[in-house]
């Protein structure tokens, strides 16, 4: 028999031999989480009944299938707005739950109004008499021809299911008929953030005009802050939430889109103030200085005029009242950024790297201090924050044995915003 060999957890063997142990050095995980990935709920009059995910490469390609209307249509106006900026949208559909467009021959694939725009043309086929092409028509476009000698052969495609049991027979494009959109209410609203809570996004909006929904949503975001740590921003519209995590736009509620992808798509790194408005709707800027320093000190979001370019006015939330808990930093979007990154990052290494996994002791600790600074100085590269170094973060026992406690402190890098210049003229 060969002597003993492997590897040990205690010292306990009693064959002689090498039980030899390989282990990683520690090494920090901490790279920055991407941002750009933003959520809001519209009223379409095509599309699923669920969230689901759109990137811009999807609406160029898919727009059709998924919403009914082409990329460059009036209806995709709003989510293209969102597209200037973020990078990957999670959609619902508020009212979706209404009627299915239906005639003779086949029923809409989704409630909604479009499905009225669809029809159904039979026509004999010129080289098969016998057979028919069946086609779905929608709008002006054909979006699918299907030659077949009964109805029973017919496939379903994007945008209808067919009626096996249809008598086929010539006939000229007949429509789908009954197709309604559900009226919208809170509920649906309620529906909404429910089903969207479980999914990670940097910013949501709320096309809502009034106060009553925009709360519904504020409130949502103040509890995802403070009592799931979900850290990600609101856009709302002339709703003063007083809330960090809220941006309270101001011009008009058909900008909440550009807004969302903007805010959602700022890097940690950079400030949405001055930023140049590149978005399809009409921008009322037309506000008198005081006006705008007026919208300021309410923590309204607004866009002005600046020569022949609609600009950001300055990227601050909705926080007015302030505390010695939190200070002026805190009205400043490109801070609460830079907290969000942080809170979501951390809670993220957290869970994936120590949870149930790590020992709470001086090793399992240290490589979390290890974890936390790198991603700190990651931060601190990027110029993000400033002035930190690993001096910075303790991280200590808890009150029991599975706890841990982290002490942080780090100075947020804000953008320029105001030169106050003295020049001296002799």
């Amino acid at each position: 028999m060969a002597l003993g060999g492997g590897s040990f957890i205690t010292q306990n063997k009693v064959l002689p031999g090498a039980y030899i142990n390989f282990i990683s050095r520690t090494r920090a995980t901490s790279a920055l989480s991407d941002r750009g990935v933003v959520t809001i709920a519209l009223e379409l009059n095509w599309g699923a009944e669920r969230v689901i995910e759109v990137t811009s490469d999807t609406l160029q390609k898919e727009a059709l299938k998924t919403f009914g209307y082409l990329y460059d249509s009036n209806e995709l106006a709003p989510i293209r707005d969102i597209f200037c900026n973020a990078t990957k949208l999670y959609l619902y559909r508020l009212n979706a739950g209404g009627d299915k467009a239906a005639n003779d021959f086949a029923t809409a694939k989704c409630a909604g109004t479009r499905g009225n725009d669809i029809k159904i043309m039979i026509q004999a086929n010129v080289d098969e008499p016998s057979k028919y092409d069946v086609s779905t028509i929608l709008g002006t476009s054909v979006v699918d021809t299907q030659t077949v000698t009964a109805a029973s052969e017919l496939k379903d495609n994007d945008f209808v299911s067919f009626k096996s049991d249809a008598v086929l027979s010539a006939t000229a494009a007949t429509a789908l008929t009954g197709g309604t959109n559900k009226t919208v209410t809170g509920t649906e609203h309620s529906a909404y953030l429910a089903e969207i809570e479980p999914y990670a996004f940097n910013a949501i909006g709320c096309m809502a005009s009034d106060a009553v929904t925009a709360k519904l949503y504020a409130a949502f975001t103040k509890r995802m802050w403070e009592e799931v740590g979900a850290k990600f921003q609101c856009i709302v519209y002339k709703y003063a939430a007083d809330y960090e995590g809220v941006i309270n736009v101001k011009n008009a509620k058909e900008i909440i889109p550009w807004v969302l992808g903007a805010e959602g798509g700022c890097a940690v790194n950079k400030s949405c103030t001055n930023k140049k408005y590149d978005g399809e709707a009409e921008v009322q800027t037309a506000y008198t200085q005081t006006q705008l320093e007026n919208a300021i000190k309410a923590g309204e979001f607004v866009l002005h005029k600046v020569g022949d370019d609609v600009c950001v006015l300055t990227d601050i939330n909705s926080l007015v009242t302030l505390t010695e808990e939190k200070g002026e930093v805190f009205q400043s979007n490109q801070s609460i950024r830079v907290m969000a990154q942080i809170a979501n990052d951390i809670a993220a290494i957290f869970k994936s790297k120590y949870i149930g996994k790590i020992a709470n002791d001086m090793l399992g600790r240290n490589a979390l201090w290890l974890d936390i600074v790198q991603h700190h100085e990651n931060l601190q590269d990027i110029g993000a924050i400033e002035g930190f170094s690993g001096e910075n973060v303790t991280v200590e026992p808890g009150e029991t044995k599975k706890s841990v406690v982290v002490s942080d402190v780090v100075t947020v890098v804000n953008a320029m915003e105001q030169l106050y210049m003295t020049v001296v003229v002799q």
